[in-house]
Order: C-alpha cells, then sequence, then structure tokens
C-alpha cells in the first residue's frame, strides 16, 4: 500500500484545504494521476497517485485542512488493480494465457 502525502506547500504556507478528490474509493488509478487538488492562500496545488493500484482510503474530505506530510489516502498496489485495468490490457493478457492454460 502506497501513502498518498500532502506535499511540501512553500516557505510561508503551513496548510492547505482539500479542494476536490478526483476518484472515489474504489476506483483504479494510474501512477501520476491527479487524484485530489488542494488550495492554499497563495496557490493551488494537484497530488498524483504514487503507485498503480486501486484508491483504497481517503482519510481527509473536502474542505478539511491539512498539513504538509499528511497523510490524505492510500493506494492499494498489484491484486485489485488487475481486475480493475482498461479492456485493452486484459485482452492482450489473455491470448498468452490461453495456450498455457489448455496446454
Amino acid at each position: 500500500m502506497a501513502d498518498i502525502l500532502t506535499p511540501a506547500l512553500g516557505e510561508s504556507v503551513a496548510e492547505a484545504s482539500i479542494a476536490k478528490w478526483t476518484k472515489k474509493v474504489g476506483d483504479a488509478v494510474k501512477k501520476d494521476e491527479v487524484l485530489v487538488e488542494l488550495e492554499t492562500d497563495k496557490v493551488s496545488l494537484e497530488v498524483v497517485a504514487p503507485a498503480d493500484g486501486v484508491l483504497s482510503a481517503i482519510n481527509a474530505d473536502e474542505g478539511d485542512t491539512v498539513v504538509p506530510g499528511t497523510v490524505l489516502g492510500a493506494v492499494t498496489e498489484g491484486g485489485a488493480a488487475a481486475a480493475s485495468a482498461p479492456a485493452p490490457a486484459a485482452a492482450a493478457a489473455a491470448p498468452a494465457a490461453a495456450p498455457a492454460a489448455s496446454g
């Protein structure tokens, strides 16, 4: 499991608010895909997925105030992500597996 952390916010910025989650628990995510948008009094930031997998937890809701290092949520890697993979990837894997299963 990979934690989604609040990044450093800048020299004079101590906290941020959760503006919007772009995914919900159970959604498949890809590494570097935007998961949550944070707002400070100076800037808006996007926090990305630390790994491919499934968004397994959201620890801070929209409107919550967070500080750098806060665990916003978690991505579970592997396993469930394969079931949620895009169809072309699943279709590509199926033909390779079929001969092994029949042989």
